[in-house]
């Protein structure tokens, strides 16, 4: 069934943020004390088998100086510096295996691919362990993980790891540091929302039915997981909700996205219990940035799967070159 508010409703819904007094001072702090830290990013060759492209092992130093693992496919017999997708992954999910990010490279661009810290024991394997603990008790995932305290909260460090995944990306000799765009799908596309605001000088976004966006009114009108996990909490800690989104408003993508000047893509499906329609244009209508909305009625959170993926291709082409 459709989820949501009707698709005209949709197209001009545009509600107020709640947005801390400190937002850009917490990120500034955040991002700055991270770069205290070398970047180390280091390429180890990987043998892959693949014929289509040479692929790199990376680690590269994120939040706190901490190890973050990765992926770079870069297009076999590129004769130059070439584009590159930077790729955050959805909720749960770790990076898997080179053979797992094939499209871009079929398309010669390079990909970029970030483990996501404390994930990928849920359906695709990750390699990055979050030596941060939070505080506090927490529900079963990451949704509450630190969630207490903003600067504790397990979403600052994974957005301060995806800045990083960008900066490690343009270290490398055959990736044009000019030619950057970010991409992910629910999880990744909330990630891409929010690196879109914190690194300014972009090629382009590709934001595909985004989590993490205008949380308390997702929490209110679904019953899905992982917002379920927020809804579980409350439920336990009656006490403490305001507390709750309080740490929360500091990491929702309606305050990343009205801070956006990268031309970006977005997708929204009108059945989609997990990221629900309102919840996306939300976000998009609030993006500042030149941006586009793909929209797929009858799809749920799988959004729309490889026609879309030719749609991001096309905007590619227009953003990057190649």
């Amino acid at each position: 069934m459709f989820v949501d508010m009707p698709l005209d409703q949709l197209r001009g819904y545009l509600p107020e943020r709640p947005e801390p007094s400190d937002f850009d001072a917490f990120w500034d702090r955040t991002l700055t004390e991270a770069r205290k830290h070398e970047l180390n990013a280091v390429f180890t060759p990987y043998e892959s088998g693949l014929a289509v492209a040479d692929v790199y092992d990376v680690t590269y130093a994120g939040y706190g100086g901490h190890q973050v693992r990765g992926w770079l496919l870069v297009p076999r017999g590129a004769s130059g510096p070439v584009p590159c997708v930077v790729e955050y992954i959805g909720y749960g999910g770790g990076r898997g295996l080179p053979i797992d990010w094939l499209l871009w490279p079929s398309f010669g661009r390079a990909v970029f691919v970030m483990d996501s810290r404390g994930q990928g024991a849920g359906w695709r394997r990750g390699d990055t362990a979050d030596p941060e603990p939070g505080t506090g008790p927490q529900t079963p995932g990451v949704m509450t993980k630190g969630i207490g305290d903003p600067a504790g909260y397990y979403y600052r460090r994974l957005y301060t790891d995806a800045v990083r995944a960008v900066e490690a990306a343009r270290s490398h000799p055959a990736v044009d540091a000019g030619r950057i765009a970010v991409a992910g799908t629910s999880q990744g596309g909330g990630t891409a929302l929010a690196v879109s605001a914190l690194v300014p000088d972009l090629s382009c976004a590709l934001i595909n039915v985004p989590f993490m966006c205008h949380i308390r009114h997702a929490v209110q009108i679904t019953d899905e997981y992982p917002y379920a996990e927020l809804a579980a909490y409350c439920r336990a800690f009656k006490d403490r909700v305001e507390e709750v989104f309080t740490t929360l408003s500091y990491v929702d993508g309606l305050n990343f996205a009205v801070r956006a000047a990268t031309p970006a893509l977005f997708s929204v499906a009108l059945r989609d219990g997990v990221t629900p329609p309102s919840t996306v244009f939300a976000a998009h209508n609030h993006y500042a940035g030149p941006k586009e909305i793909r929209v797929y009625p009858f799809n749920g959170h799988e959004g729309g799967e490889s026609a879309h993926a030719m749609e991001e291709a096309a905007f590619l082409r227009t953003h990057l070159g190649l």
